[in-house]
């Protein structure tokens, strides 16, 4: 599929994110990938991944498009940290791959939009995963496909807890600055009041991690909640 084609099929749609920690009893290819079709069939309009056996499990069960990304380290720069990491995950399945777009050094010394030419030039869908709006700006200019706002909470979507909700005034902002381009809203959207108020923001697409797939910070929500 184009990526243009790829990219509008996910405008109004919710992405589910389909992770698991280090050191978790789910974080298994072949979980990860039930738990993706369990997720396209409930309506996920696309499935966004971590690591390269798991993009390739994901990638041969489900129809729908497979955001995929590679994480390396835990400080600085660790979302597809390199060309070399990025490369892997388009070989892995990846349809749109997912990389750091802050203006942080990566290991091997390129800069993102040298990273980014690298892949453009080979026809890859870039996602461009933002902390703040001069992110978004480096990430549209450097021609990638999408941005979106994972970053904005100082850590990955992935390691978000409840939180405060999703980033709404970042999404806001970059939807006003750049109308009619897919910003997607993604992090701390733990609730269907969540997804609405990112689309009422402008969101092109809303992804949705912890609250769908990931069952032990699920739990730990309705536990605390018997505490409290």
């Amino acid at each position: 599929m184009p990526a243009s084609q790829l990219i509008d099929s996910l405008e109004g749609k919710v992405i589910v994110s389909v992770q698991a920690y280090v050191g978790e009893p789910m974080r298994h290819p072949e979980t990860m990938a039930q738990m993706a079709r369990a997720c396209e069939l409930g309506g996920a309009a696309a499935i966004r991944c971590q690591g390269l056996s798991d993009i390739s499990a994901i990638k041969g069960r489900v129809e729908v498009p497979v955001i995929g990304l590679w994480k390396e380290g835990h400080d600085g720069v660790y979302i597809t940290p390199t060309l070399r990491h990025a490369r892997a995950c388009v070989a892995a399945g990846a349809d749109i791959v997912a990389i750091d777009a802050t203006d942080r050094p990566r290991p091997d010394g390129l800069t993102f939009e040298e990273t980014v030419k690298g892949l453009a030039d080979e026809g890859v869908a870039i996602m461009a995963d933002c902390a703040s709006m001069e992110d978004v700006r480096r990430g549209f200019a450097a021609g990638c496909a999408v941005c979106s706002t994972t970053l904005s909470h100082g850590t990955a979507a992935i390691d978000c807890t409840m939180g405060d909700g999703p980033d709404v005034d970042l999404l806001r902002a970059a939807t006003e600055e750049f109308p009619g381009m897919p910003v997607i809203c993604e992090g701390r959207v733990h609730t269907p009041d969540d997804v609405r108020a990112a689309f009422d923001a402008g969101a092109w697409s809303v992804v949705v991690g912890t609250a769908i797939t990931h069952p032990t910070s699920i739990t730990s929500w309705f536990v605390d909640a018997a505490r409290a």
